[in-house]
């Protein structure tokens, strides 16, 4: 392990796997997206593809005058970060399934074993690097520099009261930030998606079922959200029905999060976010209708992008190779979005 090594981040999404290598100076040496394998219900398949990444990323941190420091690996669903095993992530067939230990055996048997693997939840690894991350163009080191005044004044902002983190993709879950730590709910917390709605057109599905960039693609007919998209520009009633639909639910669960948690700000990120003034025009209205008489937040695009959750895989790695340093040791570890202090990320 190189105390000062570069950190890989790996976001493991239910259609796409987003791969992050951040040297320690914050630049990008490297940034792919690779297909989510299907069929593994073990994360057998998971664990070679991680230990793979891990290889390329171990030759690429050399080549730039470096070494890989840590890996930060997040996943969907519902997590036990202590015990480092998947409870449950619909979108990828998984129920209790010992992730960590089958990444860190695939490391090992692939000679990556030398660095710390930190390991976690996909969304609130996303919001703890929209509250403590800077944005893209905050300054020449990249997206985890904090040198400009603007940039310093927003995650300032995030870092009081309530914000939630809220990313439409493959599924739908949300994180909640209070007073800028993220509250884990013993690995519970933020399944939005998963609540069954009762009534009305949509009764006995899911949330994410009618909510989420996945279903505007899949009740769209379309390959994809992207898609969708362009068809519901192009008139198209199927999609645009389906768009409709996607932002009346998503409206009803955000003003729920608004009600019960006083949230300032509404995070909305994943892949339906890239569509801009599409989703949040109308988004914004119907949030604002049903919150008469509560405090409206303010809704907004992440800024991060879907890269959101990679670049909070690699905060957790920074932290994961800080404690491995300071204890000796490069096992693996879990280490919590909300658990992480507020450690300085910056070029």
């Amino acid at each position: 392990m190189t105390a000062n090594g570069a950190a890989l981040g790996i976001d493991v999404g239910g259609t796409s796997i987003k791969v992050r290598l951040v040297a320690n100076d914050g630049r990008v040496l490297e940034e792919q997206r690779v297909p989510t394998p299907r069929e593994d219900p073990q994360a057998t398949a998971l664990a070679e593809l991680v230990a793979t990444l891990g290889q390329r990323a171990r030759t690429v941190a050399r080549r730039r005058g470096t070494d890989l420091g840590a890996i930060g690996l997040v996943v969907p669903g519902v997590v036990d970060e202590d015990a480092g095993r998947s409870v449950l992530s619909v979108n990828l067939g998984w129920r209790d399934v010992p992730v960590r230990a089958r990444v860190d055996d695939a490391l090992r048997a692939a000679g990556v074993d030398a660095v710390p693997l930190a390991f976690g939840h996909d969304v609130r690894a996303g919001a703890l690097a929209e509250v403590r991350a800077a944005g893209p163009g905050a300054a020449p080191g990249g997206p985890l520099a904090t040198d400009t005044d603007t940039d310093t004044d927003t995650l300032a902002a995030l870092g009081r009261g309530t914000v939630a983190f809220v990313p439409v993709g493959t599924g739908l879950a949300s994180a909640l930030v209070v007073d800028g730590r993220v509250v884990p709910g013993g690995g519970w917390a933020g399944e939005v998606g998963q609540v069954r709605i009762r009534d009305g057109a949509h009764a006995g599905l899911r949330v994410e079922e009618v909510a989420s960039a996945g279903a505007v693609a899949r009740r769209s007919g379309a390959p994809s959200a992207h898609d969708a998209m362009l068809r519901v520009l192009d008139g198209d009633p199927v999609a645009r029905r389906a768009w409709d639909d996607c932002v009346d639910v998503l409206a009803d669960t955000l003003a729920w999060l608004t009600a019960v948690a006083g949230c300032h700000t509404l995070i909305v990120g994943g892949g339906l976010a890239q569509s801009g003034p599409l989703l949040f025009d109308p988004l914004r209205a119907a949030v604002a209708d049903r919150l008469a008489g509560v405090r409206l937040p303010e809704l907004v695009g992440a800024r991060h992008g879907d890269a959101a959750g990679a670049i909070g895989a690699v905060l957790l790695a920074r932290q994961a190779r800080a404690g491995s340093a300071q204890a000796g040791s490069a096992r693996a570890a879990s280490v919590r979005a909300g658990s992480v202090p507020d450690v300085a990320v910056t070029a």
